[in-house]
């Protein structure tokens, strides 16, 4: 997938979800894992160090049974009792609605990467498809709430392009 083809994806500040849902209709979410791990390398500049166990919490956004993005969220644990505690219960509800509906939450500047298939994002992202796909866009955000920071990774699927 190019760039240009997903500029539009990558760079609008707004929630994804909900441009989802005005291109394709009524967006799925499915959980695919949400619980403690490892920090990714290229997350421990905000979780202090790559052997720090954070909460991460990955979900698919589907149409019908199509995956368009793979989600992936970190925050540290210890958050879960703090300004991010109401993750732990949103279950198939997407996380974009609360972060926007909630004006104490700032957002920091997005930032795009076109991911290698050696990054733990595009391996899980790739899991989830039925072949193996070309190059993957991800774009990443910090939200913060206070001094607890939340990081927000989605990866665009092939299937976004026919929106």
């Amino acid at each position: 997938m190019a760039a240009g083809a997903l500029r539009r994806w990558l760079t609008d500040p707004g929630s994804l979800t909900a441009r989802l849902e005005r291109h394709a209709g009524a967006i799925k979410v499915k959980v695919l894992f949400q619980g403690l791990r490892r920090v990714n390398r290229d997350e421990a500049f905000l979780f202090a160090a790559p052997a720090r166990r954070v909460m991460v919490r990955e979900v698919l956004l589907l149409r019908g049974t199509t995956p368009l993005v793979f989600a992936h969220t970190v925050f540290a644990a210890g958050g879960l009792r703090g300004a991010w505690r109401g993750i732990a219960g949103l279950g198939n509800r997407p996380l974009g609605a609360a972060l926007f509906a909630d004006p104490r939450i700032a957002r920091f500047p997005l930032r795009q990467k076109k991911l290698p298939r050696t990054h733990p994002l595009y391996r899980g992202a790739a899991a989830q498809l039925k072949k193996m796909p070309p190059p993957l866009w991800a774009r990443r955000s910090i939200f913060a709430a206070g001094k607890s920071p939340i990081l927000v990774s989605e990866v665009f699927l092939p299937a976004i392009l026919d929106l």
